[in-house]
């Protein structure tokens, strides 16, 4: 079962983003890193779903995106286009995982 991991939220000012998640719900954001700052939003006491603050692209410049585990992602995406999903851009991999759009 496709199990949500992790979330982004793009801006085109994300160091105005994060000081605003941060002030309104405690989250802590790493510095930048590539224009991206990762973000822990629980502790051990209150968990919660981490994710990330980026400068979102031209095409993409703001917006909410989900990141979802399965076991097999070419397999995912045969079965989302049956389904009607559109793939804006083709897989892209990075060192530990992939990122379809």
């Amino acid at each position: 079962m496709g199990k949500v991991i992790g979330f982004e939220l793009n801006s085109q000012h994300p160091e105005k983003a994060a000081e605003f998640y941060s002030n309104v719900f405690g989250w802590k954001v790493a510095e930048p890193h590539w224009d991206y700052r990762s973000v822990t939003t629980g502790s051990y006491a209150y968990t919660g779903i981490n994710g990330g603050i980026a400068k979102g692209p031209n095409d993409y410049p703001f917006g909410t995106r989900i990141h979802i585990e399965v076991d097999s992602i070419d397999q995912s995406i045969a079965k989302a286009v049956e389904y009607g999903a559109m793939i804006v851009r083709d897989k892209m991999e990075f060192d530990r995982f992939y990122l379809v759009i």
